[in-house]
């Protein structure tokens, strides 16, 4: 895995996003430190409300920054994104009112929605080896999960010498070590696509999402795994602290195993798709997630939890870092910028569903009745998935063109009925049947 770090344009992004990611975690804690000293005891409703915020931005705002993103130069649009993020995090410390926190976090996480997809597609210019890409993205997870492991205790140590504020330097000080590592990185040109009008470039991901059968399957599996990450990432606490009547230091023992699932998955996940497909591979994954949470009623003390939740969250992994794959087949390079934007905006208008279900069920009907309603739901998503996904999922396919005069370029060079590498563009507007 490690060997794809040779490649110095992906050693350079591959370290531009550690420290962003660092930086990201420090205001994470400092973002929650500022809310309880504006809002006190109200400051999870705070949070919550800009968590909210968050996925609104994502949701709405990635499809958008993707068309923005084709009429500029790739790399000046990265080095922009982050040092607006730089720039909304160095206000944070002067706020002194609520509203002003929620105004930064928007703008935050609107360079974010930018910022995030137009990375993930730089990759696969960079890595074309299959094996090489895999590598990647198992690193990249990897370092997602190690900084929702590192980051609290580096703030941790930090608050020990320096008043909370001080965190927000160390994330400006992440934006902008990423800016200049992004800067000084020879990023591949990206390959233009017709130029059209600015609308339909920016619905033009969802467009191939819908069109394309397994980006379908993908966004029903995107809403499973919500459903049951759900119950982890907004009960943990409730679960740790109500139920099992423990502390703070329980409640990151039990984050840590999931994080600790996941970063196991991460380095089996190279070998384990050299000898089968993503897609049993993914619904695999799904599939662990949903059994834990349907199970989480039953633990009874904290090494359970901890045991549980590693279960968990090695699915999670299985789930999650084969997507870049699945979205790399599915698009033309051209168009992979807005699939990767598109990908980003549904997945996260799941989430955007499923936390406040879980916070709604957890508190009105119970934790184990929230457990078992979130891993129903996301069991008829995989029941769904099936359906959608076929099993048999060739990427050369048989088709012909109906709707293109007989002298057409494409024909000229395929014949009326043909196989090639089928993706929806503009010559390729329907899926064809299966033959």
């Amino acid at each position: 895995m490690l060997k794809t770090l040779r490649n110095p344009t992906f050693r350079h992004l591959f370290a531009a996003q550690i420290v962003a990611l660092l930086g990201t975690g420090l205001a994470t804690v400092a973002l929650g430190l500022l809310a309880w000293q504006l809002a006190g005891d109200n400051s999870g409703a705070v949070l919550g409300t800009a968590l909210a915020i968050k996925m609104v931005a994502y949701v709405t705002l990635a499809p958008v920054a993707a068309a923005v993103a084709e009429r500029l130069p790739r790399r000046a649009f990265l080095v922009a994104l982050d040092l607006i993020r730089a720039g909304v995090i160095a206000c944070l410390p002067f706020v002194d009112q609520v509203w002003q926190i929620y105004v930064l976090i928007f703008f935050l996480q609107a360079a974010s929605a930018g910022f995030t997809p137009a990375f993930q597609a730089v990759i696969p210019d960079v890595l074309k080896d299959e094996e090489d890409y895999t590598n990647a993205l198992s690193l990249l997870r990897l370092a997602e999960d190690l900084e929702q492991l590192a980051s609290p205790m580096i703030a941790a140590a930090l608050l020990t010498v320096v008043s909370f504020p001080v965190l927000f330097l160390g994330t400006v000080v992440g934006f902008a070590g990423s800016a200049i590592l992004v800067v000084t990185t020879r990023l591949p040109a990206r390959l233009k696509s017709e130029g059209g009008p600015f609308w339909a470039d920016v619905t033009k991901g969802v467009r191939i999402y819908i069109a394309t059968p397994r980006l379908r399957g993908l966004m029903v599996m995107e809403a499973a795994v919500a459903a049951a990450g759900a119950m982890i990432y907004v009960n943990t606490v409730v679960l740790v602290q109500t139920r099992l009547d423990l502390g703070g230091e329980s409640v990151a023992l039990a984050f840590a195993g999931f994080g600790a699932g996941s970063i196991v998955a991460t380095f089996a996940l190279p070998r384990i798709l050299l000898h089968l497909a993503d897609r049993p591979v993914m619904i695999g994954g799904a599939g662990l997630m949903v059994a834990g949470v349907a199970v989480a009623p039953l633990v009874g003390g904290l090494t359970s939890l901890i045991a549980l939740w590693a279960f968990i969250g090695f699915g999670f992994s299985l789930t999650q870092t084969p997507i870049g794959r699945i979205i790399n087949r599915s698009a033309r390079e051209a168009d992979r910028g807005s699939v990767f934007a598109a990908q980003f905006a549904l997945s996260h208008a799941c989430w955007l569903v499923t936390y406040p279900l879980a916070g709604w069920i957890g508190a009105g009907a119970g934790l184990s009745v929230a457990a078992l309603v979130l891993a129903g739901i996301g069991a008829l998503g995989l029941i769904a998935v099936l359906r959608i996904w076929p099993a048999q999922d060739d990427i050369s396919l048989l088709h012909d063109h109906s709707d293109l005069p007989l002298d057409h370029p494409h024909l000229a060079k395929h014949g009326l009925q043909h196989r090639h590498a089928f993706v929806i563009d503009e010559l390729h507007r329907r899926w064809p049947r299966a033959v």
